[in-house]
């Protein structure tokens, strides 16, 4: 699965990527740290799935939701942030899932193979 990382933190991004890096499955083709800059990277790196802070700066929630599902219609979304209580408006706005920053790595690699199960099961719809 080609992930890409969107977060303004760096030690987030480096632990992400340390994590990510120790699954034989799971490949991090970019990153970025605004979301001015995310349309324009999924476009460069075509990724199957974008870990998206919530708190990134310039991020308009529902609008780039919005604009993800129309452009990238087969992307799949999993929301970060340190705050859990943004779970209910993540998914509200089209989430696939939410991991709280705050939860342990398991956590977030249960939520991203599950997701992988998704994206396999449409690539064999699709064949």
């Amino acid at each position: 699965m080609r992930i890409l990382l969107a977060d303004d933190q760096a030690r987030v991004r480096s632990a992400l990527e340390l994590l990510l890096g120790l699954e034989p499955d799971m490949d991090v083709v970019g990153e970025t740290t605004e979301a001015d800059r995310l349309l324009a990277c999924i476009k460069e790196t075509r990724p199957d799935l974008v870990l998206l802070d919530w708190e990134l700066p310039g991020l308009v929630a529902n609008g780039l939701m919005n604009a993800l599902r129309s452009l990238f219609p087969r992307l799949k979304v999993v929301v970060l942030s340190g705050r859990p209580e943004a779970r209910r408006d993540a998914l509200a706005a089209g989430a696939d899932a939410f991991v709280s920053k705050g939860d342990p790595p398991d956590r977030l690699l249960a939520a991203l193979r599950a997701i992988g199960q998704q994206i396999q099961g449409g690539s064999e719809r699709d064949a």
